[in-house]
């Protein structure tokens, strides 16, 4: 386990920098050439044998397809820093949580096998190197690729030398105004302890000694961490160009008025990334302590051990042999930037004046279909006479805002129930739920505050909440609340009538507009009267009797879906049509992929939609032949999950919060909900029946586990998803269907090729 960064070890503290700046070989990481050939030879084997992929492998293959889109030359050029920028932070959260869930095993010594079957330190090394060639792909995009189109824009990245004498004097003044009173050296030396490095800071690493003096025993070191809320790039705008000057070369330009009658030898500027994963422990106590208990993790998230260092090419070498040993890490946790560090600094420049027009504009979001080009000026209305599916960001957000909102003022609105898990800046949500409890509604709100890296926000906002009146409950225990459902009761006179809306995103209108999810407005009672009783067991003590049209988690979603699976393998092996349609974010719940796989040799065509993560391994002989995967990765980010079984013609289709996790089945509160309504049901079919068609944004997985992009064939047109859902007519609803090979058909290639009997293996 590493050293508590707070202390000293004993034989450490009266040593001189020389020795604290000393190499410390790690004799196991040295592995002659031959050696090293055979065993990666060994894992190599053994990962292509499973029948599974690594999640985390998977998810670096993910990673791959949003940087193919930096490397998209039919892009701009601020449209690919937009992608390279997200590919970062994508890299900083995997770091966080899946290595730092990984140095969880390490450092406490608990045995881990991966899906590739292999144990957590040879799978520690495999990862690690996948991860430093991708670091290398992104170096190169940005070095190679993206650069070189700056003098294009009329932009550059700046280094002082590029700059004038006048230039120069205004940055020393910035300097002088604004950094130099924001920067506190740090001295580690005999009588200073180590101090505590902040994580996705640029640091700088500088290392000093006495003016005349030559001896390495005479220099000292200490740590200059950059400001956070200072931006990275100080901009000067001439008349043919723009210079962004990164503030790690102004502050190494007037490093010295920071260490005066002391000579620098070198500086080095860093970047680490700390273990973020944490787990809460069962607790009994009030929910005051709950929420302190939170906020101890988010600090302990701060002082986590570090799993990556980045560092300049020309580091110096000492220093990081330093940090190597101080952090317990090797080189395998080293990644040398040949660029930027950090491309999420990349947004500056995206957003800057001048070029903040060159992302192609957002489509203007489409009516939803069931309402047509109609107005809503009462949106209870709308609701009561149809259910109304809304598919963003092709359909805007509106609806539900306003549903909520019309609901804080309406005097005939009783009560409003909402889940919550992650919010807007300036969230309307929220404003609308304080407003119905000023006016005197009755508001319960499951917020979940284990929401990661949005704990705080959460907290805050759960808290605004509750001292407006509302009754608020901070998540159920050990399980995170995931599903997105909200129940409005108004009172019309004779009667009471419970408006829904069940979905597969969070109330976000920020994301809404970026991210594609489905949701459903109704008050068809069948619902209305299951997200009731799902209520009262969240917020009271009850055990839900079976419900009509929703599927839960963690009570039976996992074995639900694997009943469904099998009644399309029993159709199967009768010789009767069937088929099995799954659009999700990630697929990595054992059982299931099991379940699918037996589907597939029953001879099930099964179609996956899986945007991120994917452990299944299709197209495999006599495992997976029927499978297919691809994944949709574009200008929007694909969040919807629909779940499609063919049903011998009458298809049960359900769309929901859940991925087919581990963690969604086991560890969530999550929902599935059955579509009832005809036109809705064909509306999402032709959602699935769209995502099948794309020919622009799609990759294919292989059953090796790489991905090949879908190519469009001769004679094709490009099938663009992103641009055809605003362009979707009623006739094309009616018109999409899957798996359409006729009963006569299927029951002649059946006996051709399968030859089994009717008997099902249950």
């Amino acid at each position: 386990m590493p050293n508590d960064p707070n202390l000293l070890p004993s034989n450490e503290k009266k040593s001189r920098l020389s020795n604290l700046l000393s190499f410390f070989n790690d004799k196991n990481e040295k592995m002659e050439e031959g050696k090293f050939m055979r065993t990666s030879d060994k894992v190599s084997e053994l990962i292509d044998q499973s029948q599974f992929i690594s999640r985390d492998l998977s998810w670096l293959k993910f990673n791959e397809r949003v940087l193919d889109q930096a490397q998209d030359s039919k892009r701009n050029l601020f449209d690919r820093l937009k992608f390279l920028a997200i590919t970062s932070s994508n890299l900083d959260e995997f770091f966080s949580i899946r290595v730092g869930s990984l140095y969880n095993y390490l450092d406490y010594g608990k045995e881990r096998i991966d899906y590739s079957g292999l144990r957590e330190v040879p799978f520690r090394k495999t990862l690690m190197r996948a991860l430093q060639q991708y670091v290398s792909s992104q170096n190169q995009c940005f070095k190679d690729e993206l650069l070189p189109l700056f003098k294009e824009h009329r932009c550059r990245l700046a280094n002082m030398s590029d700059l004038t004498d006048k230039e120069r004097q205004k940055i020393s003044e910035y300097f002088d105004r604004t950094i130099y009173p924001m920067l506190t050296p740090m001295l580690y030396d005999y009588t200073h302890v180590f101090p505590v490095l902040l994580a996705k800071v640029l640091i700088l690493g500088v290392i000093t000694q006495t003016t005349g003096t030559t001896s390495e025993e005479d220099r000292k070191l200490s740590f200059v961490q950059l400001p956070l809320n200072l931006p990275r790039f100080y901009v000067i705008e001439r008349d043919q160009e723009i210079l962004f000057l990164p503030i790690e070369h102004i502050v190494r330009a007037f490093i010295k008025k920071l260490y005066r009658n002391v000579d620098i030898v070198s500086t080095s500027l860093f970047r680490i990334i700390r273990n973020g994963d944490f787990s809460l422990e069962e607790n009994d106590d009030m929910e005051v302590d709950f929420i302190d208990e939170i906020k101890q993790k988010i600090k302990n998230r701060r002082l986590g051990r570090v799993v990556k260092v980045e560092v300049e090419s020309d580091v110096d070498e000492d220093l990081l042999s330093l940090l190597k040993k101080r952090w317990e890490i090797d080189d395998y946790n080293v990644y040398r930037a040949e660029g930027l560090l950090d491309y999420t600094c990349l947004w500056q420049l995206i957003r800057h004046s001048e070029f903040k027009d060159q992302i192609p504009p957002l489509h203007s979001p489409v009516p939803p279909l069931s309402l047509g080009k109609e107005r809503i000026t009462d949106i209870f209305e709308v609701i009561r006479e149809r259910d109304v599916l809304l598919h963003h960001p092709y359909n805007n957000f509106e609806p539900v805002l306003q549903l909520l909102e019309q609901a804080a003022e309406d005097p005939n609105v009783l009560s409003i129930k909402l889940t919550i898990y992650r919010l807007a800046k300036n969230s309307r949500i929220t404003e609308a739920l304080l407003t119905a409890a000023e006016n005197g509604k009755h508001v319960a709100v499951l917020f979940e505050v284990k929401a990661r890296f949005d704990e705080e926000n959460n907290i805050r906002e759960a808290q605004r909440l509750q001292k407006a009146g509302c009754f608020v409950i901070y998540g159920i225990g050990l399980l995170k609340t995931h599903t997105k459902l909200l129940l409005i009761v108004r009172n019309e006179g004779d009667k009471v009538v419970r408006y829904s809306h069940l979905s597969s995103g969070n109330y976000n209108e920020d994301t809404a507009r970026l991210y594609t999810d489905i949701g459903l407005l109704t008050t068809n009672e069948e619902y209305t009267h299951d997200i009731s009783e799902f209520f009262n067991v969240i917020t009271g003590h009850s055990l839900p009797s079976d419900y009509r049209n929703l599927i839960t988690a963690p009570r039976q979603m996992r074995e639900r879906l694997i009943e469904m699976i099998r009644n399309e393998a029993k159709n199967a092996k009768k010789g009767l049509v069937s088929g099995i349609c799954i659009k999700i974010n990630s697929l990595e719940d054992r059982s299931v992929i099991e379940a699918l796989y037996d589907a597939s040799q029953a001879g099930v065509p099964i179609e996956l939609i899986v945007r991120g993560i994917c452990c299944l391994r299709p197209g495999r002989k006599g495992l997976s032949e029927n499978i297919r995967v691809r994944s949709i990765v574009g200008n929007f980010l694909e969040h919807s999950r629909i779940f499609y079984f063919h049903n011998q013609g009458d298809p049960l289709v359900y769309g929901g919060s859940a991925d087919v996790m581990v963690r969604s089945f086991d560890r969530r509160i999550e929902s599935l909900f059955i579509l009832v309504n005809e036109q809705v049901r064909q509306e999402t079919i032709m959602m699935l029946d769209y995502n099948l068609r794309d020919n622009v944004n799609s990759y294919e997985l292989k059953e090796d586990g790489s991905y090949v992009k879908c190519k469009i064939k001769p004679g094709e047109e490009p099938f663009d998803i992103h641009k055809e859902f605003f362009e979707v007519k009623i006739e094309d609803v009616n018109k999409a269907i899957l798996f359409v090979k006729q009963d006569s058909e299927l029951i002649e290639e059946h006996a051709e090729t399968n030859n089994v009997d009717d008997s099902v293996d249950e």
